[in-house]
């Protein structure tokens, strides 16, 4: 199963509208903020580091690159082509491999599976943006990468979360300005179940090891100058034994 026509195209058409201006994404937040506390809760459960990492759903490749000054070999994967041509021009140095992919379809994740072997798995905010059919494919993708030696940390907005997204779009003077394009190209986020995600990653045959929740930063501020943040929830998981 692969995505929907609509979802790719929707995004294809954010980045291809995108800057490649640092922070112009409402959650391209700095690594430090991001992937470096997730990193915190991620690595001390890996129990094989040297394992090729995926970033999936890897965007502009911000995180992607923080990710590559850790580990021996990271692999940036997205949906769409315009986020890969925005990642690629922010590396030139290739610190990291980019790679086009539908983690959703069956033979994607199989084909990238068996030229990289196991992999450790980073996703950030994918999940709840996905159409509601393609969740489970998704994660059943996350645990053909992992196969049986990997790890994944998947982290995604809780559904406090919800009512303060609505709130944000709906202001009488109109959404932050780096929410609205993302509400403009039809990717507004969509809320998924707390319970919902462990229940994704069991039905894929992996384990939840740890799980918790941590404030999602974005790059976006109140007029008070008090950066936005989304309440969100985090996992790792592992194939169950």
């Amino acid at each position: 199963m692969s995505v929907s026509s609509r979802y790719r195209q929707a995004w294809e058409g954010f980045w291809s509208e995108a800057t490649d201006e640092p922070g112009a994404v409402f959650w391209d937040a700095e690594p430090t903020l991001t992937v470096g506390p997730h990193l915190a809760l991620f690595e001390p459960l890996l129990t094989d580091p040297g394992l090729p990492l995926v970033d999936l759903g890897c965007g502009n490749g911000t995180q992607t690159r923080f990710l590559a000054d850790r580990f021996p070999y990271v692999v940036g994967t997205d949906l769409a082509a315009a986020a890969l041509d925005h990642a690629c021009r922010a590396d030139p140095a290739r610190q990291a491999t980019y790679r086009l992919l539908d983690a959703a379809e069956k033979n994607e994740t199989e084909t990238l599976h068996a030229e990289l072997g196991d992999t450790n798995v980073y996703m950030r905010g994918v999940l709840h943006q996905c159409e509601p059919e393609d969740r489970q494919p998704l994660v059943d993708g996350i645990a053909t990468l992992v196969g049986e030696r990997g790890r994944a940390f998947l982290v995604e907005p809780s559904e406090a979360a919800g009512p303060v997204l609505l709130e944000l779009a709906q202001r009488p003077d109109g959404p932050p300005a780096k929410l609205a394009p993302v509400l403009r190209h039809g990717i507004a986020p969509a809320e998924v179940a707390d319970d919902a995600v462990p229940d994704f990653l069991r039905a894929a045959g992996l384990t939840v090891l740890a799980s918790g929740e941590l404030p999602l930063t974005t790059t976006e501020y109140e007029p008070d100058g008090t950066r936005i943040v989304l309440p969100s929830t985090w996992l790792v998981a592992t194939r169950a034994v």
